[in-house]
C-alpha cells in the first residue's frame, strides 16, 4: 500500500519536472533565461528597413490595394459573398507578401567578443533546456 502511494507521488512529481529528472526545472528555467538573453542581444543588433516597393513594375503599390478595396466593398454589400472574401483575403495576402519581400535585414557592426557572447548565451540556453527535457 505504501509503495503504491510512493509510486503515485513520484509519478505526480515527475509530471511537473522537465524530462522527469530531479532538478530539471531549475536547469530548464536557467537555460530559458540564457536563451532569452542571448536572443534579445542578437535581435537588438539586427536592423530591419524597407526596400523600394515594386510589384509588376515601379510605383505599383496602389494597384495591390485594388483587390482588397473591391473585396471589402463586396463584403459590405453582402457579407456572404465568396468573391468578396476571396478578393479581400487575396488582396491582404498580396500586400503582406509584398511588404515581407521588400524588407532588408542587416546585422549592425559589433565586436567579435560581443557576437561570440550573444551566440554562446543563446546556444548554451538551448542546450540546457534540451538537457533538462532529456529523459534519463
Amino acid at each position: 500500500m505504501e509503495s503504491k502511494r510512493k509510486t503515485e507521488e513520484e509519478s505526480e512529481s515527475s509530471r511537473f519536472s522537465p524530462g522527469g529528472t530531479p532538478g530539471g526545472i531549475g536547469m530548464f528555467l536557467f537555460g530559458l533565461a540564457l536563451a532569452i538573453a542571448g536572443g534579445y542581444l542578437i535581435m537588438n543588433q539586427v536592423q530591419v528597413t524597407s526596400g523600394y516597393w515594386q510589384w509588376w513594375g515601379s510605383n505599383t503599390f496602389g494597384l495591390t490595394l485594388l483587390p482588397l478595396v473591391i473585396g471589402i466593398g463586396l463584403l459590405f454589400f453582402n457579407g456572404k459573398s465568396i468573391a468578396g472574401w476571396l478578393l479581400a483575403g487575396g488582396g491582404a495576402v498580396i500586400i503582406f507578401v509584398g511588404i515581407l519581400s521588400n524588407l532588408q535585414v542587416f546585422f549592425q557592426p559589433t565586436s567579435l567578443f560581443n557576437t561570440i557572447l550573444m551566440l554562446t548565451l543563446f546556444a548554451a540556453g538551448l542546450g540546457l533546456m534540451a538537457r533538462a527535457l532529456k529523459h534519463s
